[in-house]
């Protein structure tokens, strides 16, 4: 279910400039005690690369985005790093990782583009390899501002998650309002 709204430069800046405040630095450090060192890691979504920059302090880290704009700018404040295009569903690459990584990135894909998305995760893991992810709370779809978004809940992300991962670590918490966002960290079966 891509969504125009990441594909031109005004709506890129518009997003970097509403999420110039937020990081996923809690949700790392709930991630970091499951990794090691220098661990690699495929971040679906990188954006203005605010996560993929606290991740690569520790980790061996590739981003990606499906929107041009988004790995234009990437490329330019890090050009020395490795930054894919990749729709988050087919995730289309031959390598090989120790953890995937999104952050409010999922939730634009459809149930069905979701249960793709989990299942070629599943395939480019190495052996017990991590998934941490996180997704807006809520019931049903909208479309804001252009970008389709489909919330969940918990029962519902252990369901689409357990036949290929173990649950590690599923809970609520606060991003702007108690309770807004689920962190989700499952570990391949």
């Amino acid at each position: 279910m891509s969504s125009e709204y990441y594909h031109t430069k005004e709506s890129v800046e518009e997003y970097i400039k509403l999420a110039e405040d937020v990081n996923g630095a809690v949700i790392i450090n709930k991630l970091t005690p499951y990794l090691k060192e220098d661990d690699s890691i495929l971040e679906i979504g990188s954006g203005p690369g605010t996560d993929w920059e606290i991740l690569s302090k520790r980790f061996n880290v590739t981003g990606s985005d499906f929107s041009e704009e988004f790995l234009i700018k990437l490329r330019e404040s890090y050009p020395n790093e490795k930054f894919l295009r990749l729709d988050a569903t087919t995730l289309d690459t031959t390598q090989k990782f120790e953890c995937i990584y999104s952050n409010k990135v999922l939730h634009h894909l459809s149930d069905e583009e979701l249960i793709a998305s989990i299942n070629r995760q599943y395939e480019l893991l190495n052996d017990k390899g991590i998934v941490c992810h996180t997704f807006w709370r809520g019931e049903g779809t909208e479309n804001f501002k252009g970008m389709f978004v489909n919330y969940h809940e918990k029962a519902n992300l252990k369901e689409v998650f357990s036949p290929q991962f173990e649950i590690l670590d599923i809970d609520y918490y606060d991003e702007f309002e108690e309770n807004d966002s689920i962190l989700l960290i499952g570990r391949k079966k």
